[in-house]
């Protein structure tokens, strides 16, 4: 079979691609959102549907769940992961974006897609993808159906990556529909109001699959109830039924004020850990009889979620003197939980590392920032980041002072040159500045 590979020339040759020509050839033909921005998201299913069509429709082989929302996606989705696995299942968890390897994106049973199932894929349907031309979150979402098919999973989570009602994700009929909150992001995509971004997040809402809502919000209820009403999908908020009870060794869950699980064991429940635990364990509840689930093995599955399910960048401790926290929050909601959080915590001084995009108003998220902290500025290496020197200025009409820094490795080099073992480095602003850092200062 004849092989296209990149190549200076663009000859075609016999050979495979390696897997670094592999990733050169999506990250540098197909449009890639998180690196990009807004030309490379595409509001229609067509691409994604004649992928599927085109590759035998995979994701029809497999159960799935389907998680959206504005934050906690990625950590709900690994503590269900966790707790299944738990129970001896086979658990595909689609996420999206990666941190430090591209496979991050694939998982079962929290180990990659290997770099030989990337190449094949890629060179199985190169032919395919350059006549629907898709974009790169498009391929990604095609390869992840393609792999828990291959790999015959007991049941996938899966990610939205933006919105959901047109999200690339969105062909999949889940035994269980989760939208963890509604907050603003991204709004030149999703809408400029709460209501407008709560319907695209509905948008996974599927006939007849019961949905659960993580958190109230009382301006997007009235659109949940609707869209739910017309699906005939059961739906519940969960913070409406879990109760969640601080021990001194633990938390006790109870639902409806019965205790379900009487110890879950965790070192620092934080703010945005409840919230989302709360989300993920009564989706579990639901799906209690579907998958015939056992409250202490979801304790276990859980308590062993960040080695079992390869989670990371979220209030993850790089060090401890001087404590050195990262987190990809980004957002307002998603920043005033992180701050709420540090604020927790004891340290004599607090160094942030700050790098966000350019495509976004930042302006909402720096208000929210303590002033009597030490800023580094920088830029994270891709094309959406925002120059550190804007960043830096934009910042000063906050009060938010510090130096600008021409990389992310100088930046942190220099926050651990300036801490004392009594301070606190929070490295924070993007997805990218986090993973940067954290394959500097890998777990």
């Amino acid at each position: 079979m004849v092989r296209m590979v990149l190549s200076e020339t663009d000859e075609v040759t016999d050979r495979l691609m390696t897997y670094q020509e592999t990733l050169d050839y999506m990250f540098s033909q197909l449009p890639m959102y998180q690196r990009q921005g807004a030309v490379a998201f595409k509001k229609d299913l067509g691409n994604i549907l004649t992928l599927s069509a085109e590759m035998g429709d995979p994701h029809k082989s497999f159960l799935s769940i389907h998680i959206a929302g504005t934050n906690g996606k990625g950590t709900v989705a690994h503590m269900m992961a966790a707790s299944l696995q738990a129970h001896g299942l086979k658990v595909g968890v689609y996420t999206s974006p990666h941190y430090m390897d591209f496979r991050e994106r694939f998982k079962i049973n929290g180990q990659f897609i290997s770099e030989a199932e990337v190449i094949s894929f890629v060179e199985e349907y190169k032919v395919l993808f350059a006549k629907v031309k898709p974009s790169f979150f498009e391929m990604t979402v095609a390869m992840a159906f393609d792999f828990f098919a291959n790999r015959a999973v007991d049941v996938a989570i899966i990610e939205t990556g933006l919105g959901g009602r047109l999200d690339s994700t969105n062909i999949i009929t889940p035994e269980l529909s989760v939208i963890t909150n509604i907050s603003h992001d991204h709004q030149a995509m999703l809408g400029n109001t709460l209501p407008l971004i709560a319907a695209e997040k509905a948008g996974i809402i599927k006939a007849h699959v019961p949905v659960v809502i993580g958190e109230f919000g009382l301006e997007v209820n009235s659109t949940f109830v609707e869209v739910s009403a017309a699906m005939t999908a059961p739906m519940e908020y969960a913070d409406r039924h879990v109760q969640i009870e601080q021990l001194q060794d633990g938390l006790r869950i109870s639902v409806d004020g019965a205790v379900w699980i009487p110890l879950l064991k965790h070192l620092f429940p934080t703010s945005f850990y409840i919230k989302n635990l709360r989300t993920a364990l009564y989706s579990l509840y639901v799906l209690q009889e579907r998958f015939s689930l056992i409250p202490q093995l979801i304790a276990e599955g859980i308590q062993h979620m960040n080695t079992s399910t390869y989670y990371i960048g979220r209030f993850q401790q790089l060090l401890t003197s001087p404590q050195v926290i990262a987190d990809s929050a980004h957002n307002i909601a998603g920043v005033q939980e992180l701050l709420i959080n540090i604020r927790r915590l004891n340290y004599r001084k607090l160094h942030v590392l700050l790098g966000m995009v350019n495509d976004k108003d930042i302006t909402d998220v720096l208000r929210l920032l303590p002033t009597d902290a030490d800023y580094y500025f920088t830029k994270a290496k891709i094309p959406r980041a925002l120059a550190a020197e804007e960043l830096q200025i934009i910042a000063s009409s906050f009060k938010l002072e510090g130096n600008v820094h021409s990389s992310v490795k100088d930046a942190y080099e220099a926050t651990l040159a300036n801490a004392d073992e009594a301070d606190l480095i929070l490295i924070m602003g993007s997805v990218f500045v986090v993973a940067e850092v954290l394959a500097l200062a890998p777990i």
